[in-house]
């Protein structure tokens, strides 16, 4: 997909567009090496490559005895997990006996189980077994040099488990974007029940959670009034060392909203301005050449949480790495009426196979999306039992 930079053609621009925008415009951070035990959480900045074969050697795959040619067997001794048999080649008519995990001696046959192994005196009689019965062949689940985990991969448990038993105590990682954030508002009151004409801060306890759950690292957030003008710009300046500033508030063009006058004034690149959904249709995202990421999110923390999904959400991917995960769909159960030429985007719980609209998405309002399990983008004109895009809430 070709993006171009004219900012009329990222006016308004269709919200699942939005998120394709914000995703291609990031610039991966540059790779770090990082030893297994802080790399939980980052994403894998190159594949993993199985630096030997898996397994590296013949081991037995159930405890019992490695057998050489048809039985019974006499026991010739014993190979351990760390202590293998120290015999050159197991002869026909011999066992040894084995642990799960243990070195296969060479030329054995098989493994017999200790179930289905019957002691006599000094050896073992069982079964006829088929050659490698129960023995994990070195290399038969990777050889050296396969690929195993493609860049791009969060690293998790099974990861760092698979990385260890190939013998890695680094791995190559992104790291995690550094996010300033800036809350404007005259209004805001940071402590107990607000008085008339005030309202209570709720985006700066918000933001901190929600930059990490999206995959970024707050590196600082701080309160600005909107006048003076200059309280804006002194913050976003004093943040240009950050890989993202989100600014809240401030994103529409009353007489107190200067973020848009800011970037017009420093000639950034539009990346989005604005997009067609409610809530959060001011949301914005810029860049200064060679400077940091701004987004723009409105001032209602309902609509805040919706541009955060929409644009924040998706940059952070593209920074670390991240491919843009295509969003899980679900019949939205109950009708919901969307604007013309809008997405509209709400808070909805599981309902059997389908998703139910709780109501409590006015702008301001939280109270939806801090019981729900997702946000559903309904489009103009969607039906009852309709399939609809959602934004995971709870994993």
């Amino acid at each position: 997909m070709i993006i171009t930079a004219d900012r009329r053609t990222r006016r308004d621009v269709a919200w699942a567009t939005a998120r394709e925008y914000a995703h291609a415009a990031a610039e991966p951070t540059s790779p770090v090496r990082v030893a297994l035990g802080q790399a939980a959480g980052l994403v894998l900045a190159e594949e993993l490559v199985a630096a030997t074969p898996l397994p590296a050697f013949d081991t037995a795959a159930m405890d019992g005895f490695a057998v050489a040619g048809a039985g019974p067997w006499l026991i010739v001794g014993s190979s351990r997990p760390g202590g293998p048999w120290t015999g050159e080649r197991l002869e026909a008519g011999r066992a040894v006996e084995i642990s799960t995990g243990a070195v296969v001696p060479p030329g054995a046959w098989a493994v017999l189980p200790v179930e289905s192994a019957v002691p006599g005196d000094g050896g073992v009689a069982g079964p006829e077994l088929p050659s490698g019965m129960h023995i994990r062949h070195a290399g038969e689940d990777a050889c050296a040099g396969a690929r195993l985990v493609p860049a791009g991969i969060p690293v998790g448990p099974a990861l760092l488990g698979l990385a260890a038993s190939c013998g890695y105590d680094e791995l190559p990682v992104r790291r995690k974007p550094a996010v300033r954030a800036i809350v404007t508002g005259d209004e805001l009151v940071h402590h107990g029940p607000p008085g008339p004409g005030r309202v209570r801060d709720a985006l700066g306890p918000l933001l901190p959670s929600l930059i990490e759950e999206l995959g970024g690292c707050l590196d600082g957030l701080v309160h600005v009034p909107d006048r003076p003008d200059t309280a804006l710009s002194e913050a976003v300046e004093a943040s240009a060392d950050a890989d993202v500033i989100v600014v809240t508030g401030s994103t529409s063009v009353g007489a107190t909203d200067g973020l848009r006058r800011l970037l017009a004034e420093s000639s950034a690149r539009w990346i989005v301005d604005a997009v067609a959904c409610r809530p959060g249709h001011p949301q914005l995202l810029a860049r200064s050449r060679g400077g940091p990421y701004v987004i723009g999110l409105p001032g209602n923390p309902f609509a805040a949480l919706v541009a955060a999904h929409t644009l924040l959400g998706p940059l952070l991917a593209g920074l670390s790495g991240r491919t843009l995960v295509g969003l899980p769909h679900a019949p939205l159960i109950t009708q919901v009426p969307a604007p013309a030429g809008r997405t509209r985007i709400v808070p909805v719980v599981w309902d059997g196979p389908g998703v139910r609209a709780l109501g409590g998405d006015r702008p301001a309002f939280l109270n939806g999306a801090a019981v729900g399990d997702a946000l559903a983008a309904i489009p103009h004109g969607a039906e009852p039992g309709q399939p609809v895009p959602l934004v995971l809430l709870r994993g």
